[in-house]
């Protein structure tokens, strides 16, 4: 099994979300990384998701994307751009808020909005 994969599904170690920004244990290099839930949003199917102590593998990111085939000009971030804007951006730049803020939103009491000119999405 490929490197990247195998620390995903068997990981070494797990940082929490507050642990990422003090330790700054992301590479600054292109790869592909995990996200573990220790609560998981009520009507997924976890039976056959990757576990580790405790926490479930529900997302699996690669950093930066395929180059687009449209002539635009290949991604520049790299795994901690990528995680940061994870952590701190908005949905429409990061298909893990959408997907977590779309499946939370009645539980958490939000809605996906618009803002600016309409081409940002918020949650």
């Amino acid at each position: 099994m490929d490197n990247n994969i195998q620390e995903i599904v068997s990981p070494s170690r797990l940082w929490s979300r507050a642990e990422i920004p003090k330790e700054k244990p992301v590479p600054r290099d292109n790869g592909v990384y995990g996200w573990y839930f220790k609560d998981i949003p009520g009507g997924i199917p976890i039976d056959d998701c990757t576990q580790s102590n405790g926490l479930t593998l529900l997302y699996v990111g690669l950093s930066p994307s395929a180059p687009p085939k449209n002539g635009k000009p290949p991604s520049k971030q790299n795994l901690r751009t990528r995680i940061q804007g994870h952590m701190t951006g908005n949905a429409e730049g990061s298909t893990l808020r959408l997907s977590l803020g779309c499946l939370l939103s009645e539980q958490l009491g939000i809605q996906l909005r618009r803002v600016g000119s309409g081409n940002h999405l918020l949650i």
